[in-house]
């Protein structure tokens, strides 16, 4: 058994275990999926009424028979402590437990049992083995944030070590630390690049600006992983160009698992085999594929604790070509708590100011990031990383977009930085309101 494999056994998940059942749950056709996928349903809401006194009370009225009776549960539901979510003949010394990222605005503590888990890292390692990555064999240049507490920070550097991987500091984005990093890359055998979108990007960036194309230097180089953030197809395309390598998207949540992964054919493939995806509209009424509304998933197999019809806050749309056994995300929006609120009482996804300021903003390549706070209703300020300020033809560029895309009336702000805040994680959230309205 290898080194990681090996890590996860000493560690009571049950890896082995885990990968059988995946190979089994993949084997069957589509009839078999398809009563595969109700029995999990109804088997884990029957489990949770039964074994978890939180559910019974969250989900009293709910007949596992009738998915329509099942109640959909959001974060603040689960920010309680974790005890009083934890089923019978489960505790805090039996289970995995992690804390969520805080990303969300709703941060919390969950657990998995631990073939939950180890079915978890069974679905990542069959996703990365579509592009022939290993996490035993195959060296990694991680790009995620790390703990800065002693026991957090040998914690991770130990993962490290045991997963192949060599990690960069994502909170140290200066041309000095690219430069750095553009040095490891050609004295180490990297084989795959993995972790946040926003320095990844900010590296590409970097290496437009001094002509190198990254697989150039770094010849072992054979492709890209990002998650965690939003990645555009512009940067998309600049990565690809400058690191010479296929760039592949994920999208996952650390409560949950790997909820979707882009395959060599560019199809972002949902996770059907632990997870259930569903795509509902305000009323929680599910929608039909291909419209947008808020993802809502269920973990077919934690019995730790119930995540069922669970609101991880992201919008989405579920392409029309989907089936059960092979769900295709076409579309990820971004964050339902991302919405901006006009002085009209208009509503608009937080990420239309990105999408529109990122074209203007970032053309002829002075400007290395930005962010966008709603600060009032009608004021938007735009922090942004540039060797010099942005022009102010530039800036009434930005704000025609805005008022032609939204509307009329609106006062934007610009404020250049040395360097741009991220969370504790390392992530860089693109657009924030600060604007508190009840809904």
């Amino acid at each position: 058994m290898n080194l990681f494999n090996l890590s996860l056994k000493l560690k009571g998940f049950p890896i082995r275990k885990a990968k059988l059942a995946l190979k089994d749950i993949q084997k069957k056709n589509d009839t078999a999926f398809n009563t595969y996928i109700e029995t999990k349903k109804q088997e884990i809401v029957a489990y949770h009424l039964k074994h978890n006194s939180f559910y019974k009370s969250f989900a009293k009225n709910t007949n596992p028979l009738d998915w329509n009776t099942v109640p959909v549960m959001s974060k603040k539901d689960l920010q309680q402590p974790l005890e009083t979510l934890l089923s019978d003949g489960f505790s805090k010394k039996n289970v995995y437990i992690d804390k969520t990222s805080g990303a969300s605005g709703h941060p919390f503590i969950f657990s998995k049992d631990k073939f939950t888990h180890a079915l978890t890292w069974s679905i990542i390692m069959d996703r990365f083995s579509w592009f022939s990555l290993n996490f035993n064999t195959t060296k990694q240049a991680r790009f995620y944030g790390i703990p800065l507490d002693k026991k957090g920070y040998y914690t991770e550097k130990l993962k490290d070590f045991i997963s192949n991987r060599y990690r960069f500091n994502v909170f140290d984005l200066s041309d000095d630390a690219l430069e750095n990093w553009l040095t490891d890359f050609k004295k180490k055998p990297f084989y795959y690049i993995n972790g946040y979108t926003s320095p990844i990007v900010q590296f590409a960036k970097y290496l437009r600006y001094k002509n190198i194309i990254l697989k150039t230097v770094c010849p072992t180089l054979k492709a890209c992983v990002v998650t965690s953030e939003m990645l555009f197809e512009d940067d998309k395309k600049l990565m690809e160009k400058q690191f010479g390598v296929p760039i592949i998207n994920e999208y996952g949540a650390s409560e949950l698992d790997l909820i979707a992964f882009e395959n060599t054919k560019n199809e972002w493939i949902t996770n059907s085999e632990t997870l259930f995806v569903e795509v509902l509209d305000d009323n929680n009424h599910v929608l039909p594929h291909g419209k947008e509304g808020r993802l809502v998933i269920t973990s077919l197999y934690n019995k730790a604790q119930p995540f069922i019809r669970y609101d991880i806050g992201d919008t989405g749309v579920l392409s029309k070509r989907s089936t059960l056994k092979k769900p295709i995300l076409e579309k990820l929006t971004g964050r339902t708590n991302d919405i901006a609120i006009l002085p009209s009482g208009k509503k608009a996804a937080g990420l239309t100011f990105y999408y529109i300021t990122k074209s203007v903003i970032e053309d002829g390549g002075n400007v290395k990031a930005f962010v966008i706070e709603q600060l009032k209703l009608d004021t938007f300020k735009i922090y942004y990383v540039s060797n010099s300020d942005i022009p102010v033809n530039k800036m009434n560029m930005i704000k025609n977009e805005m008022e032609n895309y939204l509307e009329d009336g609106l006062t934007i702000l610009f404020e250049r930085q040395t360097e741009l805040k991220r969370s504790k994680s390392g992530k860089l959230k693109q657009f924030s309101s600060l604007i508190h309205i009840n809904e």
